[in-house]
């Protein structure tokens, strides 16, 4: 898959996991948190199996292979998820959603420290348009306001823990496949997840029965399309170019969040959170450094 296609893909799935945000919304009115967290990811173990066992692909890994994977569900599944729901209890939106936009920053930040990635002017300026976006889209809204509570600690204990998933992912691009990665991560971190809420939740499995049709579907969706394709996905590109690049894709899902929440839940889109969406496209072609590979190719026209 050539570079172009897989950015092609990649913001077709920050639109999935925008339009996510609502999907996940529904599921959790319906049920615990927490439990139905679990199984949504355990369903996405359920969905990528069939690639699992593809040519033995399971049976191919070594002890090494397999405990950085674990690794990968503590920090990626188990950590992120468990710092996100505690910390978005106790913060606001704007808060919770700002920080979040922080993830393509600490990432690249921790790539160029862990894994050697050159920083560049244009990877910089994609960095601070893409974050200058998600504050515009997140500000943008009725009520939103900036006051430090405990829960933004939380959340950014949960955007470190997201990176360094990032980071061990992309170590492992040249031993791991993407399929395998995905899948045995996701069973290991619902495992996680599911005695977590056997823990926090008492009532979690009672609360099931309360579920609709509709939020099984809904669950059912988000589960197999977007948490089990996606980040399939997603893992594959950080193999590919890298987790600072990927990262920068990101901030696009905030805005997308917004037009499912627009039109699935009636809310409404400002003019300044366009604003904010095209600093995010301008932060994303920066960041990949689509303008700086068309520069040096117009550099030799112009001579020396």
């Amino acid at each position: 898959m050539n570079s172009f296609l897989l950015y092609i893909l990649l913001f077709v799935l920050m639109i999935v996991w925008g339009f996510n945000v609502t999907a996940i919304k529904i599921i959790v009115s319906h049920f615990s948190p927490v439990t139905i967290t679990s199984l949504r990811i355990f369903l996405a173990f359920l969905t990528l199996s069939p690639l699992l066992f593809y040519r033995n692909k399971i049976q191919r890994l070594s002890f090494k292979n397999i405990l950085m994977i674990a690794c990968v569900a503590v920090f990626g599944v188990l950590g992120h998820h468990a710092f996100l729901s505690v910390g978005l209890k106790y913060t606001s939106a704007a808060n919770g959603g700002l920080i979040l936009g922080s993830v393509p920053i600490v990432t690249t930040v921790a790539a160029a420290l862990f894994l050697g990635d050159r920083l560049t002017v244009f990877r910089i300026l994609g960095l601070v348009f893409g974050f200058s976006g998600v504050a515009l889209i997140m500000l943008a809204k009725p009520g939103a306001a900036l006051q430090f509570s405990i829960g933004d600690i939380f959340i950014f204990i949960a955007v470190l823990t997201q990176a360094a998933s990032f980071i061990l992912i992309n170590k492992m691009a040249n031993s791991v496949g993407s399929q395998s990665l995905t899948g045995l991560s996701m069973l290991m971190g619902s495992f996680m997840l599911f005695v977590l809420s056997v823990t926090v939740e008492p009532e979690g499995l009672a609360s099931l029965k309360t579920g609709t049709l509709m939020a099984w579907l809904v669950f059912f969706a988000s589960g197999s399309i977007a948490t089990a394709m996606g980040h399939l996905l997603y893992n594959y590109a950080i193999q590919r170019i890298g987790a600072g690049q990927a990262a920068l894709f990101l901030n696009l899902s905030p805005f997308f969040s917004l037009v499912g929440a627009a039109v699935f839940l009636g809310e409404k889109i400002y003019s300044i959170q366009w604003i904010g969406f095209l600093l995010i496209v301008l932060g994303v072609v920066l960041g990949t450094g689509f303008l700086e590979h068309r520069a040096k190719i117009k550099k030799p026209e112009g001579g020396k």
